[in-house]
């Protein structure tokens, strides 16, 4: 039987499955099938001309810098030939070095505010945020190990509280994982969020900080076609192109179309997948049947689900596939007239942490932060002016993004959803203002330029024992079909783009060979 391989999804993840598959098996042929008529997911970045400028902003919906430790996406730049493209943010900038938390006033007037994280001693013993986290370290260095006997996973919370305390988990990790997952820490597993720390804590007899400073086994190094691109990347701290993001997924985009070898099939919605001995079957609902020899899903895990076969739903492992819950997060990205020093402080960005009394059970039709990015101080060179100028004290405008949602009820949206048409603000909008105005203690400017982008279910919330359930899955794969079916994704692995792009690396390398 000739090859045939489908992929199903046209994210990030499956860009990256079809590009890696085309390269490994040149002679196969390789469809990929996206319900959208655009491919990449989540990874949306558009330019938007300014109302009544003669200037551009690069506007991200999704995510929007990378960080230089991913070789996977390394080796695409390398690969597709984007190093002009890329921008890079160097770890002396102010962007990098400041990163800000916004305590609300329920934790206390002594550490309430936007509060810059120490990053050095000196800094540590100027900030209020120390008072947290001195003790928190302090402990968390002579405490014996605490861990349960045949504990296996756990909440990100519980494990900061069993090793930190209850205030560092409280503010320092609800924040992260509000930021990172746009999800309670009470719920997200450890070994999922951050398999390092949990590692590093079994290293270090129980303690996370004993293990990061005893020396330890490094993992063997897999090659990657990077090029010049790793030394391209020396002392900076976060990466992005001169056209946001999604320069990366429509590269991909273009190599497949113009390579020829994959087939791409968008508007697509796969109605059912059934495989019986050697026979695989992939339907759409436009009617199209599809037999190929291999599958590899992209696919939302619960998407994926509902399209197996009721025979394959059957099997117990892939039950696993609904277990975890995911987050609608709605972005909205503001332009103020000014410069970036006259709305923020210098830096990258600030979150919240969860309110002390837990999160409330309805919206009041309210949009509550999650946090604030500053793209304007790290992405500024991505954006044109008529004066050309882009540095932080003397730019024409301001550019930054709200994160709002997540484990927070979210609020009705407004009919409009940008300020286009310029019909007003709405309720929604003023409401963010507000609470940014309160957050950055000063009074702001009309915005420029709004917009909300939805995006629903877009992040999983990795459960604790999701490590197990995804290995009991990819075992009962391996020995029931023999590769012939691969569930790939951030419903499975990571969430970062890094991992997204690592995931169809490595689908392409454990693909059958026959």
């Amino acid at each position: 039987m000739s090859r045939h391989i489908a992929v199903l999804g046209g994210g990030l993840t499956g860009l990256s499955s079809a590009f890696h598959l085309s390269r490994r098996f040149p002679k196969a042929r390789v469809t990929l099938i996206e319900r959208q008529k655009q491919l990449g997911g989540w990874v949306r970045s558009e330019r938007i001309k300014l109302p009544g400028k003669d200037a551009s902003v690069v506007l991200e919906a999704g995510p929007r810098t990378l960080r230089p430790n991913a070789n996977s996406v390394l080796e695409l730049i390398n690969l597709l030939g984007l190093k002009d493209q890329v921008l890079t943010v160097p770890k002396s900038s102010e962007a990098a070095k400041s990163r800000y938390l916004y305590v609300p006033p329920a934790y206390g007037d002594s550490i309430s505010g936007l509060q810059r994280i120490p990053t050095s001693i000196l800094s540590a013993l100027r900030s209020p945020l120390t008072r947290i986290l001195g003790p928190a370290v302090l402990q968390e260095v002579f405490k014996f190990n605490n861990k349960p006997d045949g504990l296996k996973d756990e909440s990100v919370d519980a494990f900061l509280r069993r090793r930190f305390g209850d205030d560092f988990a409280q503010v320092f990790g609800s924040a992260l994982i509000h930021g990172i997952y746009a999800a309670d820490s009470r719920k997200i597993g450890i070994r999922s969020a951050f398999p390092g720390m949990w590692d590093a804590a079994e290293h270090g007899w129980g303690s996370l900080i004993r293990g990061e400073l005893m020396p330890g086994q490094k993992p063997a190094q897999q090659d990657y076609e990077t090029g010049d691109i790793v030394q391209l990347m020396s002392g900076v701290s976060v990466y992005s192109f001169k056209d946001g993001l999604q320069v990366l997924t429509n590269a991909l985009e273009k190599h497949l179309v113009k390579q020829g070898k994959v087939e791409i099939l968008r508007g697509a919605t796969v109605s059912s997948i059934d495989i019986q001995s050697a026979k695989v079957e992939v339907n759409l609902e436009d009617g199209t049947s599809l037999l190929p020899s291999h599958v590899t899903s992209a696919l939302p895990t619960h998407l994926l689900y509902r399209a197996l076969s009721p025979s394959l739903r059957s099997l117990k492992p892939f039950d696993h596939m609904l277990a975890n819950p995911t987050s609608s997060v709605h972005v909205v990205n503001i332009v103020f007239p000014g410069p970036p020093s006259t709305i923020h402080p210098a830096g990258f960005g600030y979150l919240i942490p969860r309110p002390p009394q837990g999160y409330p059970s309805t919206s009041d039709e309210v949009p509550s932060i999650l946090g604030t990015v500053f793209d304007a101080c790290s992405l500024g060179a991505q954006d044109t002016t008529s004066s050309g100028k882009f540095g932080y004290t003397d730019a024409e405008f301001t550019k930054l993004t709200v994160m709002v949602g997540g484990p927070y009820p979210l609020p009705k949206l407004p009919s409009q959803l940008s300020s286009e048409n310029d019909t007003g603000t709405p309720g929604y909008i003023q409401n963010i203002l507000k609470q940014l105005s309160t957050h950055l203690s000063r009074t702001l400017p009309a915005p420029i330029y709004w917009r909300i982008q939805p995006n629903e279910d877009c992040i999983p919330t990795l459960l604790p024992g999701h490590g197990e359930r995804m290995m009991e899955l990819r075992s009962m794969l391996a020995e029931k079909f023999g590769g012939r079916l691969q569930v790939v994704g951030a419903g499975v692995g990571g969430v970062s783009v890094g991992d997204c792009v690592e995931a169809g690396r490595k689908a392409a390398l454990e693909a059958p060979s026959d």
